[in-house]
């Protein structure tokens, strides 16, 4: 009598078309925004802080002297500004610096706030929408509680006060080496009337040209 062959084995059968539609439901965060628009500040404060006056000539002890009155130093103050404005924002970001790093839990926070603005708003796809605990907040309601979370963390912490007595003593700092600073030996006919001075309008700009150059990467995401 012939043996009677075994049924062949029934093999378990996955949902093939799962995984793609996973993987489409979660879009990748814009990495090359974030790196473009870090790129574009780089270059740009690099290219402001090539403009800078040298510092031996910032600190010439024999440029010195009092002023004569409170109109001589107003006056020194500006024309110093117009010259080493490029220097004296560093002194302030320097001082700032120093201040955040000798102040860790100011310096993370900011990190912190940083990073959530970057990662929850800036860069980051409308689709699927922010959930957190269970809750789903749309692109307006993340904007306002990043605002809200904002105030609260700068003004309502010692991060506001760090941050003020910084800008105040680094004002402070510029104001009196305008003060006693001579300005004669200065080329100040180098100088260009009027328009934007200083890392604001550096900033500016380097946002400016950051936001060109990621929008056709963050618009195609947010589609």
């Amino acid at each position: 009598m012939a043996a009677v062959p075994p049924p062949p084995a029934i093999l378990p059968v996955s949902n093939q078309k799962t995984a793609p539609a996973a993987e489409e439901s979660q879009p990748p965060v814009a990495t090359p925004a974030v790196r473009a628009l870090i790129n574009h500040i780089t270059a740009t404060v690099r290219s402001g802080l090539s403009d800078r006056r040298p510092w031996p000539e910032l600190v010439d002890r024999s440029a010195f002297s009092k002023p004569e009155s409170i109109t001589d130093a107003t006056t020194r103050i500006r024309k110093n500004y117009a010259y080493f404005r490029i220097n004296y924002f560093t002194v302030v970001a320097a001082v700032i610096g120093v201040s955040l790093l000798t102040n860790p839990f100011s310096l993370i926070t900011l990190l912190g706030l940083l990073a959530a603005w970057i990662f929850l708003y800036l860069f980051r796809p409308t689709e699927p929408p922010l959930v957190v605990l269970g809750r789903t907040f749309s692109e307006r309601e993340t904007l306002g509680l990043l605002i809200v979370l904002s105030i609260i963390l700068v003004f309502l912490t010692s991060v506001g006060s760090i941050l003020i007595s910084a800008v105040l003593v680094g004002s402070g700092i510029v104001c009196a080496h305008g003060a006693f600073r001579v300005p004669e030996d200065l080329f100040l006919d180098e100088q260009e009337p009027g328009g934007p001075n200083g890392f604001l309008s550096i900033l500016g700009g380097a946002a400016s040209n950051a936001a060109a150059s990621a929008a056709p990467i963050i618009n195609p995401v947010r589609a």
